[in-house]
């Protein structure tokens, strides 16, 4: 897979390698949204470990404790898209 076509399916949730049936408009929106999110917040770790870069060692480790709990949270979130995907997790409307 080129990384094209990886960061397509990463933000819109579909991967050639895996054919499952097809979720409702919008279950397919909660996952893009729980991926996007967790995307977003990885990206905010990365800028807020540059920025600890340039701190004091305290503040560096307090920070790092935080961008340590985000990094959690993202994880939690892409794996509630993973459930939205074999539709453990459903949305109604």
């Amino acid at each position: 897979m080129t990384p094209t076509s990886w960061l397509a399916c990463f933000m819109y949730g579909t991967d050639i390698r895996y054919n499952a049936m097809a979720l409702t408009k919008p279950n397919q929106q909660l996952r893009r949204d729980l991926k996007v999110i967790a995307f977003n917040l990885e990206q905010s770790c990365i800028d807020l470990s540059k920025l600890a870069e340039k701190l004091s060692d305290a503040d560096a480790i307090a920070l790092m404790g935080l961008v340590g709990t985000l990094y959690e949270e993202a994880d939690r979130l892409v794996g509630y898209a993973e459930e939205v995907k074999v539709e453990r997790i459903t949305r109604s409307k």
